[in-house]
């Protein structure tokens, strides 16, 4: 009676564990996150690279990029100033003022977007309080970069354009120049794009700037600004995966030799299969069943002893 007591509870459990451990399927890891493909974007509203010389002679360097982005990142603001340490009587220095002035970057692995955009803008040197260095109305940029098709770039000066005091108007074919005796010249590139394989720039206006005001301790500024510009890199092309490989290998099967009888289809499938996926699961699972019955057949014996 102890015999059979223990040896049913122990044949039912074994052959529950086999059945389990060889239908239980593997456990599949996955991982989540950033792919690295991501595309890139960034825009700025005002790029100024500018050399401040005074009247004694030293320079003030003046480099400023105001609301400047990357992706995914966003701005707006209506007053940015920059200061500058012995100029102007070390006032601040309103280098820009807008009513609206945005700047926009976006990105992922498919697409990378950028835009900037100025409306009602002023932007002013050192040296010039009063008299503005340029006036827009607005100007925008565009820079799209789209995983599988070709980069675009747009930029707009719309409106009327000001400088120093005087309507202006704009030539689409090449630089406009603008000089004002005893104030200075500025050079104007309207809607400057480009574009690659990859990558697309944009910027609405682009002025070479060499101001002599002699006031306020400034004798002359020299440089660039930049107004509304937008730039972009498409995301990278996915590498190709993984080679799917097959678990099963194939087998070369021998002749038979003369006076011999092929193995059967059965046993020829059979061994063909012994190498498939299941094989660690199969041994595990009869390693544990040898583990199993070896400690049901003591258990027994003591019973018996018993």
């Amino acid at each position: 009676m102890n015999s059979n007591a223990f040896r049913m509870p122990a044949a039912a459990l074994l052959a529950t564990g086999a059945v389990a451990l060889l239908t239980a399927p593997p456990a599949l890891a996955t991982g989540g996150g950033p792919t690295g493909r991501e595309g890139k974007a960034g825009a700025v509203v005002l790029r100024a690279d500018l050399d401040v010389a005074l009247l004694n002679t030293a320079h003030v360097p003046l480099k400023t990029e105001l609301n400047e982005v990357s992706a995914p990142e966003t701005a707006r603001k209506t007053a940015l100033t920059v200061t500058l340490d012995g100029v102007e009587g070390g006032k601040a220095v309103s280098v820009l003022r807008a009513d609206v002035s945005n700047s926009k970057a976006t990105a992922d692995d498919r697409r990378a977007e950028a835009e900037a955009s100025l409306v009602n803008a002023e932007v002013h040197v050192p040296g010039l309080p009063l008299l503005s260095l340029i006036q827009v109305e607005k100007v925008s940029s565009k820079a799209v970069c789209e995983a599988g098709r070709n980069p675009e770039a747009s930029a707009n000066a719309l409106g009327a354009v000001t400088v120093f005091g005087e309507k202006v108007t704009l030539s689409v074919g090449g630089p406009t120049k603008v000089e004002v005796p005893k104030v200075g010249t500025v050079t104007l590139e309207l809607s400057g794009t480009r574009t690659t394989s990859t990558t697309a720039a944009a910027a609405a206006l682009r002025l070479k700037v060499a101001v002599n005001p002699l006031d306020l301790n400034v004798a002359r500024v020299d440089g660039e600004i930049v107004l509304a510009e937008a730039h972009c890199e498409s995301p990278k092309a996915p590498g190709p995966g993984p080679s799917a490989k097959s678990d099963v290998k194939p087998q070369a099967v021998a002749p038979a030799a003369a006076g011999t009888t092929a193995p059967a289809a059965g046993r020829a499938n059979l061994a063909e299969t012994g190498g498939g996926s299941l094989t660690p699961y199969a041994v595990g699972g009869g390693v544990l069943l040898l583990g199993a019955g070896a400690g049901a057949l003591v258990v027994a014996r003591r019973g018996r002893a018993s």
